[in-house]
């Protein structure tokens, strides 16, 4: 009797260890799915957008070159004129096309936004699923932590292209998304 206690109790921490382990990529996958069939609600509970924007606007935004001080009219009349002139109101964000239901849909297949192949709408069959899983590219562990996972994924025709998904734990088995990297060719 105490035998089969131990086996229990041994196998209901290997299960809770297991489904932990796999909390976060499962919540990418239902990413990955929620935005292919373009659901908003499921979308919203799976990525906090103002952690998101933050991030990808801190890396599409370029860096203005620090000046030591601002132009003077005394010492540099027609610089000063210049910083005058020039427009106030920022860029337009480049982060908009990362944020919509397909740019989030690119991104988790590896792609980049605008350049995805389209969806499949229909029930895949058995030999799409595996024409799938055989071709890739597939969603890898960068790093696991307690509270915060990253997971890579490569992009299509380009390996040593990756981006990184980083979800932070909410609840115990509640994952979402709060950061995206993007390559370095693409910042």
């Amino acid at each position: 009797m105490r035998l089969d206690l131990f086996k229990i109790f041994l196998v209901s921490v290997l299960a809770f260890a297991l489904a932990f382990a796999a909390a976060p990529w499962l919540a990418f996958r239902a990413l990955q799915d929620a935005t292919a069939a373009e659901d908003i609600q499921a979308t919203a509970d799976l990525v906090d957008f103002p952690a998101v924007r933050k991030s990808l606007s801190s890396q599409l935004v370029p860096q203005a070159p620090v000046s030591a001080e601002a132009p003077s009219i005394w010492t540099d009349p027609i610089g000063a004129l210049k910083k005058v002139i020039e427009p106030i109101a920022p860029p337009p964000p480049k982060v908009d096309r990362y944020l919509t239901l397909q740019g989030l849909s690119a991104l988790s297949r590896g792609y980049r936004p605008g350049e995805a192949p389209g969806v499949a709408r229909g029930k895949p069959t058995l030999s799409d699923r595996v024409d799938k899983v055989m071709k890739g590219p597939h969603p890898t562990y960068a790093y696991f932590g307690v509270d915060r996972t990253r997971i890579a994924i490569k992009r299509a025709g380009r390996p040593e292209t990756v981006t990184t998904f980083t979800f932070e734990r909410r609840a115990l088995f509640t994952w979402k998304l709060t950061h995206i990297q993007l390559p370095p060719d693409e910042r």
